[in-house]
């Protein structure tokens, strides 16, 4: 209770509340805009926090990135372009409803159901963080190895269209982490005697070249226009605020959404994209009138906007939990956590339970938050949709340096960003996912490291992987992942 106190206060202090607004007001203009996603923002943005105290750099980020998976769904109603990749789902009814006349309805049941998501995913973390955290802390080299495996695994379902392409990109990231000192012995690797090598290659400057410099380059290079030229505001958007009855009739296929968002949350290298589409065609295929799927369902609508909002609970309950990225946020979280003192896993909930608390009634603000602002701030938001590109593309650019040189004051972490948003650009344009490059260049570390120290304790005996109960399910459970993956892709 003391700690649970402690955590409540640190979350609800007057700076962290500040910073909390900050970053929500910052996540509906990003979420809004086309082309910028959540992982940009909370990569962009992390470093700036580096000066800041754990609880108010924390409310920033945590306020960007809920507020970013809701407002995706304003450019997805309204103009057919989700702003983030979470929102995909929701331009299948929500544009649909726009053409009908019903965009103010829709925009307010993106509110509402964003909100009832986001809070029944953070209730999610409540009751499985804290049991899956000590039921962890039984867990030796052995275990952690497989559980890193098990991570790893789902690679291939971030693959993308090619699972050559996903596989090669994941050996890049895994042999980016190699770069620095052995783990048991201490030895360079791959260092080539530049001592800004010896302590690895910075998690954080990686992630701002991939995922924001990288995706300034190849929208330059392509033209592409960050909103849909023909696009027009929508300037009468009618009845916003949904009523009781709306909301009780869409509720039941929200909590099956919710459920459906939470436990693709919970795995790792899923995301809130996945969510929304797979809550969408599972509400579809149980509706009472499934013909209307597509042609401006209201449940369809609220089955995307609840799912992809659910799956950030999950998502960071197996973060918090368990070391494990549950989507890209959370991988770039996870650098966060690291840059506060603060190392995501079982011993965190042991330890740091304060901190924990302070996460989750951040998350609960940040839901209320862009409940609170959301119905008023809508149709404004769309007046961001005619900002120029150019100016854009140079405020991420300014970000990503600033904030990248700040972490550590040195130059070769921007020569870092540089190197990492070419090879992004580079990725992009042939087609190479990005996504398990964070997977293995956050799980190599802790796979490697936990195997040989498994090793050492068993004398070379690979056989304790299988002997023992706990790694064996997770051995199981890894080949069922890589094969039923496999089995989908091929399909």
């Amino acid at each position: 209770m003391q700690q649970f106190i402690q955590g409540f206060f640190q979350a609800v202090d007057p700076r962290a509340v500040i910073y909390l607004l900050l970053g929500t007001f910052s996540g509906l203009v990003i979420g809004t805009l086309p082309g910028l996603t959540a992982t940009m923002a909370v990569a962009i943005l992390t470093p700036l926090t580096f000066w800041l105290p754990p609880n108010q750099g924390l409310a920033m980020l945590i306020g960007v990135w809920n507020s970013a998976i809701f407002s995706g769904g304003i450019s997805a109603i309204l103009i057919n372009t989700p702003g983030t990749p979470a929102s995909i789902a929701s331009t299948f009814d929500g544009f649909a409803l726009t053409k009908k006349g019903m965009a103010g309805l829709a925009l307010g049941i993106n509110v509402v159901f964003s909100f009832i998501g986001g809070i029944l995913g953070v209730l999610a973390l409540i009751v499985v963080g804290f049991p899956l955290a000590r039921f962890a802390l039984s867990f030796g080299p052995a275990e952690y190895f497989t559980l890193a495996i098990f991570g790893l695994s789902t690679m291939v379902a971030v693959s993308g269209k090619s699972v050559l392409k996903g596989m090669i990109a994941g050996f890049l990231g895994f042999s980016i982490s190699l770069i620095g000192l052995d783990p048991i012995f201490g030895s360079e690797r791959f260092t080539f005697g530049r001592m800004e090598l010896l302590n690895g290659i910075s998690f954080i400057p990686v992630m701002i070249g991939l995922f924001g410099v990288g995706e300034v380059f190849c929208q330059i290079f392509s033209r592409r226009q960050v909103v849909s030229t023909g696009a027009q505001p929508v300037t009468q958007l009618g009845r916003v605020v949904p009523t009781f009855k709306e909301i009780k009739d869409l509720t039941p296929v929200a909590l099956l959404s919710a459920l459906i968002g939470i436990i693709i949350g919970v795995i790792p290298g899923a995301g809130a994209d996945i969510a929304g589409l797979v809550a969408w065609d599972q509400s579809r295929r149980v509706a009472k009138k499934p013909q209307e799927y597509g042609q401006g369902s209201l449940e369809g609508l609220a089955a995307s906007t609840t799912a992809n909002n659910a799956c950030l609970g999950g998502a960071l309950t197996t973060m918090m939990a368990l070391g494990l990225p549950g989507d890209a946020v959370t991988a770039v979280l996870i650098g966060a956590f690291i840059m506060y003192g603060v190392q995501p896993g079982p011993i965190m909930f042991r330890d740091n339970a304060s901190f924990v608390y302070t996460v989750i009634m951040l998350m609960i603000l940040a839901n209320v938050a862009f409940l609170a602002v959301g119905f008023f701030v809508s149709k404004l938001l769309t007046k961001f949709l005619s900002l120029p590109q150019s100016f854009i593309w140079a405020t991420i650019i300014i970000l990503s340096l600033v904030g990248s040189y700040a972490i550590n004051n040195s130059a070769f972490d921007l020569l870092i960003v540089f190197i990492s948003g070419v090879a992004g650009f580079v990725f992009r344009l042939l087609d190479v996912p990005l996504g398990p490059i964070v997977l293995a260049l956050i799980l190599g570390p802790m796979a490697e490291a936990n195997m040989r120290r498994a090793l050492i304790l068993s004398q070379g005996n690979f056989a304790t992987f299988f002997t023992r109960p706990i790694s064996l399910v997770l051995v199981i459970l890894s080949a069922i992942s890589l094969l039923t993956s496999t089995l989908k892709k091929e399909r």
